[in-house]
């Protein structure tokens, strides 16, 4: 069973701590600089809200010193260095959704600020999670190039970003019949990044400190 989790919205509809990743969602899609963050416990969650948003990592709003060492989320890293930074909402954020995996596939790329749809596929027949987030930064990437934009493109799949930075996929689906649409997406989109450059950054999606990403299908 998955552990739950408690969201400290800071800045949203109403700012406050939920229970659940809708809750959360619901306070700060299309909000302009929402900030909010998930933790373990409602006890951790409810003293990060007290502490305010420039508190969050242990810093004390008055001194905006950081507390270094060890900690029990951070173990010996200090709390500076496991920062994961600040949202870059001027973005494009990515995601998937599937029927199984292996199974059905579905993707979409979103506006990370206001959670609007800039595009969507599928769903593709037969393909499994991580092809499918692969697709998504390839489309994203593709898209943000015939726009001229250098918008940030954000995943939540290491396995996919990594395999884009490496413009090659490394997965065990086999190819056959029932696999042909995923494998004709995935052919064409390692071609594009063989065949092209960009300048955009391409991120990891922090979960656990941002909560779930904007185009989260809600199939946890």
């Amino acid at each position: 069973m998955a552990k739950s989790k408690y969201y400290v919205v800071w800045e949203g509809k109403q700012p406050g701590v939920y229970a659940t990743w809708a809750e959360c969602k619901a306070q700060t899609d299309h909000y302009t600089g929402a900030k909010y963050k998930s933790y373990e416990s409602k006890a951790e969650a409810e003293a990060a809200f007290k502490g305010g948003w420039k508190g969050r990592w242990g810093q004390s709003p008055a001194s905006g010193a950081v507390t270094s060492g060890k900690s029990s989320r951070f173990g010996s890293k200090s709390a500076s260095a496991a920062d994961p930074g600040e949202i870059d909402y001027d973005s494009i954020s990515v995601d998937v959704g599937t029927r199984g995996n292996p199974g059905p596939v579905e993707y979409k790329g979103v506006d990370t600020q206001t959670g609007d749809v800039i595009f969507s596929c599928g769903p593709i027949a037969k393909g499994t999670n991580n092809l499918g987030e692969f697709l998504a930064i390839v489309h994203a990437l593709a898209l943000l190039k015939k726009q001229g934009s250098s918008k940030t493109v954000y995943s939540d799949s290491a396995n996919a970003l990594k395999w884009v930075k490496q413009k090659k996929v490394a997965t065990t689906l086999p190819r056959d019949a029932s696999t042909q649409e995923i494998w004709m997406l995935v052919d064409r989109a390692e071609r594009w990044l063989q065949l092209n450059t960009y300048d955009n950054k391409v991120l990891k999606w922090q979960t656990k400190d941002w909560g779930e990403i904007k185009a989260d299908y809600g199939r946890k």
